[in-house]
Formats: structure tokens, sequence, C-alpha cells
């Protein structure tokens, strides 16, 4: 049982002991800090603060202690119930909020949950927020209200509809040539909350969706994570429907990834290839994806004349270095899209929208233009942590062992061979170093990762 206290949330197991996993004083010890970090950052009378969840079991009690602590601090809370983290994020700001909390543990399994907090852009926190925000929780001296000056919460299930107009509106979302090719799409849900979202943008573009685990149960039919070693039913049932393709996200619906009409991955890290290449084409510009991501994305900016940004792994670092460089497309390689013309924020909605409307523009099947992008092949793999072990020393010595290659230690170590690169860094999220290699081939990429996992192990 786990508890990972970072500056980007907090995450943990639920059940178990307080301060080691996700226990109900432990939910509230960081929504009061959280709270009162909001009060710190504008003196006002009336505070406001977004909160939705994803569809996992323990969504619901973890939202009743989240919303009610920010109530027992004199914080107006506008509850969206179950949602999407994209949703929550565009709520923030059409809410005129102080800030947000999502209620999900993204793609971890169904006995994780986390609160992800954003700030009053709808933008998740910088390092210095979220430093601030742990700190206030050790510090153990938050001050809630008195009775007559508690918050209240008013429920407002309207945003997925919200959001989906908003994406309906976009310039670039061609929804005259979406309901010209008639698609015909399965959608993976995973029971949560993309469940309800997915297809009900799907038809408003006009596109028949068959749902497969769309019921938001929170009992996840399968390991959540989009990856292909999950995803087996959804690839039967796009060729027992002679689908055009599939389409599945993650439980808050941030993370996007295809499956072909024959049954084949897209390529989670393809989802944004795709999606810039059509950005690009129709409003040129700079990208940004972060260094774990395909080298496919440079390459694809470049043909269009542009310039592309790596970042260090995370959302919030994409953001800010999109923000520096004026990009007008980015995200990460996990199937995270971000749109600034819509927001900052990964959001697999848009990302379905922009690629349906690439597709029929290009009037071609999800496999041929899977073929018509640089062919790259990624292993991820990982090593578990054990407590004490002295993380930064290891890839210290990694970077003198490859002191000679171009390399950058802006996050992590990452090593840039001339025909193929390798990302070594702890994760933020789980107590895990992750090994990420690309290559020119799957087995080039899978040898790399066995490569240097084998080098760890020798000086662990």
């Amino acid at each position: 049982m786990t508890l990972i206290k970072s500056i980007s949330g907090i995450r943990g197991t639920i059940g178990g002991a307080q301060g080691d996993n996700l226990t109900p004083i432990d939910v509230v010890k960081y929504a009061a800090a959280y709270g009162k970090w909001i009060k710190e950052q504008r003196d006002k009378e009336d505070y406001r603060v977004v909160v939705g969840r994803d569809a996992r079991i323990s969504g619901e009690m973890v939202q009743q202690l989240v919303m009610h602590t920010l109530v027992g601090m004199g914080i107006y809370v506008i509850d969206l119930g179950l949602s999407t983290t994209p949703t929550v994020e565009m709520a923030v700001t059409m809410e005129h909020a102080d800030g947000g909390i999502i209620l999900t543990a993204s793609h971890n399994p169904k006995q994780w949950n986390a609160l992800k907090l954003l700030n009053k852009k709808g933008e998740f926190l910088d390092a210095a927020a979220g430093q601030e925000i742990l700190d206030f929780a050790e510090e153990e001296s938050v001050s809630f209200s008195e009775v007559d000056h508690l918050g209240k919460i008013t429920k407002n299930d309207a945003y997925i509809d919200l959001h989906i107009e908003e994406i309906l509106a976009l310039p670039l979302v061609n929804t005259d040539a979406i309901k010209k090719a008639k698609f015909r799409v399965v959608v993976d849900g995973v029971n949560s909350t993309g469940g309800i979202a997915v297809p009900l943008l799907l038809q408003k573009l006009g596109v028949e969706a068959i749902e497969l685990y769309c019921d938001p149960t929170g009992h996840f039919p399968h390991n959540p994570e989009p990856l292909k070693e999950h995803l087996g039913d959804l690839m039967h049932e796009v060729t027992s429907n002679n689908a055009d393709f599939g389409i599945v996200v993650d439980p808050d619906v941030d993370r996007l990834a295809f499956v072909d009409e024959k049954g084949e991955m897209f390529g989670e890290e393809y989802t944004l290839v795709a999606v810039a290449d059509y950005i690009l084409k129709h409003t040129p510009g700079n990208t940004v994806s972060n260094m774990s991501s395909t080298r496919a994305l440079a390459d694809v900016t470049e043909k269009h004349g542009q310039t592309y940004t790596a970042s260090a792994v995370g959302e919030v670092n994409v953001v800010t270095e999109m923000k520096k460089t004026n990009a007008v497309i980015g995200g990460e390689g996990n199937g995270g899209i971000i749109y600034p013309t819509l927001h900052y924020g990964r959001d697999a909605l848009v990302g379905i929208a922009l690629f349906l409307s690439h597709l029929a523009e290009m009037d071609m099947s999800v496999s041929a233009l899977r073929a018509s992008y640089p062919a790259y092949f990624m292993s991820k793999k990982k090593i578990d942590l054990q407590p004490g072990l002295d993380v930064d020393g290891i890839l210290q010595k990694m970077q003198e062992k490859y002191t000679e290659e171009k390399h950058s230690t802006i996050d992590g170590l990452k090593i840039d061979f001339p025909e193929n690169w390798v990302h070594l860094r702890k994760s933020n999220t789980e107590p895990i170093i992750r090994i990420y290699t690309e290559a020119s081939t799957q087995e080039k990429a899978d040898a790399l990762a066995d490569r240097f996992i084998a080098e760890i192990k020798e000086l662990v």
C-alpha cells in the first residue's frame, strides 16, 4: 500500500494506515492544505473551487471528504460529480473559480485514487505552489470557518456538454467532413467517465459509436493504462464489427489511443503526431512534447518548416514550454493532446475531434495514415525501487559512463544516440525508475531497454 506526496498532487492506495495510504484522514489533511493555499492567493470575500471525479469506486467517498473540508474552510464548491480531467480544467475558467480539484489516479488500477490540484487558470500547479501545499499539510495550522461563514456546495452536471460545445465550435473541427465520412468506431471507456463523454461527443459529430466498457461503475475491465497488452478486447471488437477504428481513453480522459481498422495499435505516441500534422497543415507554428516522446513529432514539425522543442516530463513542464515558444500544439507521447486554442491541458476529447477531422480530410484508412509517418518503435519499461535506494547516485554514474554521448539532465538522464535514444528518470507518481527507449524496430528498442536495465542493476 502506498501514499505518494509530490508537487503534482497526492496519490495513494485506498485503505490501510494513515500516512502510509490515502486514508480519509489524509484526504482531509491535503484538501485543507489546498484550501489554505487558495485563500493565500487572493484576499476576497468568496472563494470558489471546482471539484470533479472519475468513476473509480472510491471516488464518491473521496469527493465528499474533499468538498466538505473546503466547505468547512468557508469555500464555495462547484460539484461536477462524474467528470473528466479536461472538463474540470475548463470549468475552472468558465466559472471564474479560484482553483479546482480532480479526484482521479489516471491510469493507475482501481485501488488507487488521487487529488490533482489546479490553479485559477485551470492548469496544474507549478513546483513552487505544489511544494507550498505540501508544507502547509505538514504545518497542521489550517484555520476553519465559524458556523455562519461555512461554504456551500452547488451541483452542476452540465459541464461535459459545455466542454463538447466548446470543442465543436473550434474552427479546425471539421464537423461537416466528419459527418460526411460516416465513421463507425468502437469506444473503450474502461468503465469510467470516458464512457459518458466520448459517445456523447461522437454522437454530436455524426459518428456511429459501438460502446465497449462504457458503464461508469469504476470496475475497470482491464488494466486502465491504454497500452497494447491491455486492449485485446478492443482490437477484437474493431475487426469483428468491421469498424473504421477503435478509441480508448484512460479513466479521467486525458490520454487517448487508437486501434486501426485491422485491429492493430495506431501507437499512443502517434496520437499527438497525427493531430500535430493536422494542426500544422492549417495553422503553422511550433510544437512541444516531453523528452520521453517519439522523434516523429520533431520530424513532422520540421516537415512543415516549424520548430520542435522537448520539455521535461510532466504536463506542467510541457505547458510552460508551450507558452514560452508560443506552440500551436503540444502534449505528451502517452496520448496526451494539449491544444491551447481550447485550453492548456491534456484533453482526449479535443484530440478525438481533431483526429477525426484529419482523417476525414485525408480520406484514408487509419492504417494508411499511420504508414505515412516516420516509423519509430518505443519500449517503456521500469525498475521497481527499494526503500533507501540512491537513484540520483545511480543516474549520476550512468551519466559519467555515457558522458561522450549527446545527453541531457533536464529530467533524469536522456542519452541521444545517432540511431536511437534512452531516457532514464524517477517517476513522480510511482516508486519506480522508468526506462524509455526508441529505435527503428521494436526488437532494437526492447534490446536497448534491457541493456540499460542490466547496466542499472549492476550499480544497485
